[in-house]
């Protein structure tokens, strides 16, 4: 069974940086499309970057973070990391990073992913 288990995140002054990352067991990496979503209070868990299998030759970041927020992967590491620059309060969230085999799914109902990181606070002061 595939695990993923978060870690970094914490608590920012605006214009800062973090870092998060989200370690793989139980499955082949390389195979697995990865995604970092975050969920603020009252909010819809949103989509905020995406990274295909294999080289991750394809990527994707929302809008309001683009500039800001780079994904990548290592695939000798089984590891997928969200880099965070330039940090706002409004990317104050519950961050959550996913896994599936298709990189299409994280473009339509999240819950169809097939497996979740536990969450991740990440707080930005202003």
């Amino acid at each position: 069974q595939v695990q993923l288990v978060q870690s970094g995140g914490g608590s920012v002054q605006a214009g800062g940086s973090l870092r998060l990352s989200c370690s793989v067991s139980g499955g082949t990496f390389h195979n697995y499309a990865m995604g970092w979503f975050r969920q603020a209070p009252g909010m819809k868990r949103e989509l905020v970057a995406g990274i295909s299998p294999m080289t991750g030759g394809s990527t994707y970041v929302a809008d309001s973070v683009s500039g800001r927020f780079t994904i990548s992967r290592d695939n000798a590491k089984n590891t997928v990391y969200l880099q965070m620059d330039s940090l706002k309060p409004d990317d104050t969230a519950i961050y959550f990073c996913a896994s599936d085999v298709n990189y299409g799914t994280f473009f339509g109902d999240p819950s169809f992913l097939r497996a979740w990181g536990q969450g991740t606070q990440v707080t930005v002061s202003s």
